[in-house]
């Protein structure tokens, strides 16, 4: 009877001692996932951050790469007419010039030799070596007639001939008896010049680009997806 009695006993023991034994092996692996999981959060958290620090670091690049190259720079005044308009905005071609020479018929934006920390935007009239005269407000080059193919208001006044120097540039303004420009203050040095003008961003109307043997007004891309349509054509009809 003892036996029997003890017997019982030792199994309701081990029973009592198995039905505890699966949950203190189940608050066991709640803790691990609960370690498991804290140092996932905290690399996801590093992640984001990373992503975040990688994006801003791009972005600076991209941005001083641009500036490098480009630059946007807003008309002011009339001096351009009929070419360029006061609050027009242009992006600045920065990098061709360090790889060829500007060219007559070239607009250009740069720091007049007078106006230190100022920006100008004029067209190249004049290259180094070349001898430049303006009569009656006819612009003669090496004593031939300039031909201005971007259309220019022409100005009422003249000037004696004047030779452009090694690595200088004769420029005008378009709108010739509105301008500040070389044949008031002189020859402009190559190394004031900050870049071409290459695109008319805004407004809408006047998208396109700048070029040197033509008026902007048929550089733009209304006019040429009028010229598509065949508007441009009927107007001139008409």
């Amino acid at each position: 009877m003892r036996l029997s009695s003890f017997s019982d006993e030792k199994g309701r023991d081990n029973t009592s001692l198995s039905a505890y034994a699966p949950v203190v092996q189940t608050e066991t692996s709640d803790m691990t996932l609960a370690q498991e999981a804290q140092p996932a959060s905290t690399k996801n958290v590093r992640s984001v951050i990373g992503e975040i620090l990688e994006t801003i670091v791009l972005t600076l690049v991209i941005f001083f790469v641009i500036q490098m190259l480009v630059r946007n720079f807003r008309v002011v005044g009339t001096s351009m007419e009929p070419n360029l308009h006061n609050g027009q905005y242009l992006i600045i071609d920065k990098i061709s010039y360090r790889f060829s020479d500007p060219q007559v018929g070239d607009v250009v934006v740069f720091e007049p030799p007078n106006r230190p920390g100022e920006d100008y935007v004029k067209r190249i009239i004049g290259l180094p070596g070349q001898l430049v005269e303006i009569r009656n407000g006819q612009v003669f080059i090496d004593n031939k007639p300039l031909e201005e193919p971007y259309t220019v208001r022409r100005g009422s006044y003249s000037m004696e001939p004047r030779l452009v120097g090694p690595d200088e540039y004769f420029v005008l303004g378009d709108n010739r008896d509105s301008s500040s420009d070389s044949h008031m203050w002189g020859m402009l040095p190559r190394a004031n010049i900050v870049g071409r003008a290459w695109i008319s961003y805004w407004p809408p109307s006047s998208w396109g680009l700048i070029t040197r043997d033509a008026p902007t007004s048929t550089t733009t891309l209304f006019y040429w997806l009028r010229t598509l349509l065949g508007l441009n054509d009927q107007a001139r009809e008409e």
